[in-house]
């Protein structure tokens, strides 16, 4: 029974990291959406990083980086990240 139980463990840990794999290249792409689209910030004079932008906003949003970011929010994480790319700020 104890096997059973670390072997679910591991597979879980796995799931995790697909996801956040997932999660990043959602993040990569819509960076490259958003490459020159966001507003310019006097923060930043010599431009935003739109991957950072969606990275950071993700992190605002749940509360969590988005390695972190429980399985079951990678639906919400993923149409969250539609949102920014269909309104820059």
């Amino acid at each position: 029974m104890v096997r059973r139980v670390a072997n679910v463990s591991s597979e879980v840990e796995k799931v995790n990291e697909e996801n956040s794999r997932i999660i990043w290249a959602y993040i990569q792409e819509a960076g490259d959406n958003l490459k020159g689209n966001l507003p310019p910030s006097r923060n930043h004079p010599s431009g935003r990083n739109p991957y950072a932008h969606v990275a950071l906003c993700v992190k605002n949003k749940f509360g969590k980086s988005y390695k972190e970011v429980p399985d079951e929010k990678l639906p919400d994480v993923i149409e969250y990240i539609d949102y920014l790319v269909e309104n820059p700020t």
